[in-house]
């Protein structure tokens, strides 16, 4: 009885061997880049599970491949990209992604109703959202961009409420204390914001140290935050965090977002709509 125990013990531990084994080194470096082609963003909780071994073991294959050139590191993960992103004027955003803009800003200007007031913060896509506004509505926009001004200015029933500060030359918009003082004294009912940079940990960031203190106090004015951004904006930082995620509502992007950020934004209850 003892000696057939015995030989079932050790049948169990061959099977938990053979079938929970860790997986080899190379064969995690390829499993890992795979994955990383197909979802172009890798989270080192994710992959631990997905190979059997510790997140340390999963942070030490990441350095491994990033000392290759095949991979960037990020808070908490691994992209295709570089997540560092560096300022860039507005005459040279304008020229990329201009489709996906054009989708995400139409369907932000639907959630716009009658005799709202809504703010407008700076960047390409939110232009692509005041072309999209209906120009017979009656709306209160407070903007600090001067590119949102322009389009907007042309509707007489549109009234328009431009922050005053400090002019951006690579943004067209203004910051500065007189921005955030006006923020104080207004109350709205949506923001609507572009950014540089979306990391699933490290949260909403910009090129602008000033820029990120006036989208805050954005935040703070209004009652619901929604975020207009094309999909290579996430899984990347700049240089000034804005806030967490948990202070966002909703997500408007375009459908090459992928499947895995997708999850992970809804599991923080962000609504995430793609165009």
């Amino acid at each position: 009885m003892k000696r057939n125990s015995m030989r079932y013990k050790s049948y169990f531990i061959l099977f938990h061997f053979v079938i929970f084994r860790p997986v080899a080194t190379m064969k995690r470096h390829q499993i890992i880049l795979d994955k990383l082609n197909k979802d172009k963003y890798v989270e080192v909780l994710d992959l631990g599970r997905l190979l059997n071994v510790s997140t340390v073991t999963i942070r030490k294959d990441l350095k491994l491949l990033e000392d290759k050139g095949l991979l960037f590191r990020t808070h908490g993960g691994a992209s295709l990209k570089n997540p560092y992103v560096n300022d860039r004027s507005v005459i040279e955003k304008e020229k990329i992604y201009v489709e996906e803009k054009s989708g995400i800003g139409r369907t932000a200007a639907d959630m716009i109703v009658e005799n709202d007031s809504i703010i407008i913060a700076s960047g390409t896509t939110v232009q692509a959202l005041a072309r999209a506004i209906a120009p017979e509505m009656k709306l209160m926009v407070v903007t600090s961009s001067l590119n949102v001004v322009l389009e907007l200015i042309k509707h007489q029933n549109i009234d328009v409420l431009q922050l005053g500060g400090y002019v951006r030359h690579s943004s067209s918009s203004v910051v500065g204390n007189y921005a955030t003082h006006i923020l104080e004294n207004v109350s709205c009912s949506k923001l609507f914001m572009g950014v540089d940079g979306i990391d699933l940990n490290y949260g909403l960031t910009t090129s602008s140290l000033e820029e990120a203190q006036l989208n805050k106090k954005m935040i703070s004015a209004t009652q619901k935050t929604i975020i207009l951004a094309d999909s290579s904006k996430f899984g990347k930082k700049s240089f000034a965090r804005i806030c967490g995620l948990d202070q966002i509502d909703e997500i408007i992007t375009d459908r090459d977002i992928s499947s895995s950020v997708v999850k992970g934004l809804e599991e923080m209850g962000i609504v995430v709509n793609t165009v």
